[in-house]
């Protein structure tokens, strides 16, 4: 829905006026959460830019920069309003709209079209595009373009891809399409923004030099984008993605290397490399934290280039860089006993995933043992199912999908016969479609799903629903781990004093569960 200035006094609206204060306070926070429209310039900016702030009556705040294009306003030169984390509402809700921008960011509309987009949502066409229009002010071809046109700036102004790769890239069917898009939203040619950019580069670079002429900032971007690549990186690309700080980028590989499986991942305090299947064909990419900022380094060797998009949502997805940090901190804190845990670890996030098939599988196997115990079995399932691919040079290991799960996985498998029953039926459902887990699912339908399955109980639907769906509200009070955590805290220890002490946690209690979680490993550690 779009916040307009109808009434005489736009600031009676209370939403308007929430909006206007905060960007009269260029309060960064709120960048990415909503677009500011300035219709006497004809341009939309984010809340924090530094231009003179616009009269009540000349503006309209709109949820999506799509929104913004479909009311004829092109982007601010000045602010950059999409080189900013993701609004952080696409993660939180689970309504039709949220669902659905978690899907047009994975390219799914450049790939099956906007009838596979609604066949996907369980919606027709027609009353997908009603609902998208009345609540974020675009319909899914709109928010696909507009998406499209943020992913081909970032190339653009951060890799030396050619022109007609960069619009192949970023999702566009055609040369022409990409070119009138890009002028339509930026005001400026291709090679314009690339030139602009290089330029900004230049200038910062020398006003540093001048200042302190050890420094090395030529390598970035206003935005926070990778310098091109150099000689011998043909078919590598790197981007630099923004998080929301604060960002605890820190917590997020020290999971994933606690959880890395031999041959299909490596992980390090600050760094993450793996293979993953891609619409197009096998990946890999590799993940790592930037001192100086909230941000993440990506480098990504692809199959197709229609693969970085959905690359680069899975990544986001995987390190939570959309989360409202300081939201979540503040209505965590407040618990007195819990303030001490987020005041030593500000901006925790809560792990998504690249692959939901590969997930179920982790946590089916991770039912009831321990996290070195499941790596193990993983890692030995991996080996011998996993497909064997060539990439950067070296021959690495796919994780097996959930088809060839179900058909050998029984002859690998090892543990509980009831346990490898329910692995070898829920990944037979997998690869049927019987079952679908995917993020756009509605969590409270996929939770039914999944607990009518024989050997799938609460905690493995709640650890789905977090990681997969990215449900925020979820306290795992079954999981011995997070109660000890709890208990070293001087929380209840007791699953049912722990859920109603939880209440007051709502609606961050995943990331409570995080925070538990951190303090239960910090022990055994010591």
């Amino acid at each position: 829905m779009v916040t307009t200035t109808a009434t005489a006094d736009p600031l009676a609206d209370p939403a308007f006026a929430e909006r206007y204060r905060a960007m009269l306070a260029r309060d960064a926070r709120f960048d990415g959460q909503f677009i500011t429209g300035v219709h006497s310039t004809g341009i939309y900016c984010r809340p924090s830019c530094p231009a003179a702030p616009p009269k009540p009556r000349n503006v309209t705040f709109y949820r999506t920069a799509a929104a913004a294009h479909e009311a004829g306003l092109r982007a601010c030169k000045r602010c950059l309003p999409d080189a900013v984390p993701g609004s952080p509402e696409w993660d939180l809700d689970d309504d039709l709209a949220a669902r659905a921008m978690r899907l047009i960011a994975d390219g799914v509309v450049e790939r099956e079209g906007v009838p596979g987009l609604a066949r996907r949502l369980g919606y027709t066409p027609r009353h997908l595009t009603r609902v998208l229009t009345a609540e974020l002010g675009a319909g899914p071809l709109a928010l696909a373009r507009a998406h499209r046109a943020q992913t081909a700036r970032a190339l653009l102004t951060s890799t030396s891809m050619r022109v007609s790769d960069v619009a192949f890239a970023s999702g566009f069917g055609s040369i022409r399409q990409f070119n009138d898009t890009v002028r339509a939203v930026y005001e400026r040619s291709p090679l314009e923004l690339r030139a602009s950019a290089r330029a900004r580069r230049g200038s910062r670079a020398s006003a540093t030099a001048t200042s302190a002429p050890t420094a090395n900032t030529a390598g970035t971007e206003a935005d926070g984008a990778t310098s091109t690549p150099g000689p011998g990186d043909a078919g590598v690309i790197r981007l630099r993605l923004p998080a929301r700080a604060p960002f605890d980028s820190a917590g997020v590989f020290a999971w994933l290397a606690t959880r890395a499986l031999a041959g299909v991942e490596v992980a390090a305090g600050d760094r993450y490399e793996r293979t993953l299947a891609l619409p197009t064909g096998p990946a890999l990419v590799r993940v790592a934290a930037v001192d100086d900022a909230p941000a993440l380094d990506v480098e990504a060797h692809l199959a197709g280039l229609a693969d970085l998009a959905p690359l680069v949502a899975r990544v986001r997805r995987l390190f939570d860089l959309d989360a409202d940090a300081e939201a979540i901190d503040a209505v965590l804190a407040a618990d007195p006993v819990l303030a001490p845990a987020i005041a030593a670890c500000p901006g925790i996030r809560m792990p998504g995933c690249l692959d939901p098939h590969e997930l179920v599988v982790r946590a089916l196997v991770g039912q009831q043992v321990s996290v070195p115990a499941a790596r193990t079995a993983l890692t030995r399932l991996a080996a011998d199912l996993g497909e064997t691919v060539e990439l950067a040079g070296r021959r690495r290991t796919l994780f097996p999908t959930a088809a060839v799960i179900a058909e050998h996985g029984a002859g690998v498998l090892r543990g509980p016969a009831a346990r490898i029953r329910t692995i070898i039926d829920v990944c037979g459902r997998l690869a049927s479609g019987d079952l679908v887990v995917a993020p756009e699912r509605e969590r409270g339908e996929l939770r039914s799903e999944l607990l009518a399955v024989p050997g799938i109980g609460p905690w493995t639907a709640g650890y789905l629903a977090m990681r997969v769906t990215r449900e925020p509200d979820e306290l795992l009070v079954s999981d011995l781990a997070l109660r000890n955590g709890a208990a070293r805290l001087g929380l209840p220890s007791d699953a049912k004093a722990l859920a109603a002490r939880g209440t007051a946690w709502a609606p961050w209690r995943s990331y409570a569960s995080m925070h538990l979680w951190r303090t239960a490993a910090s022990a055994l550690s010591t």
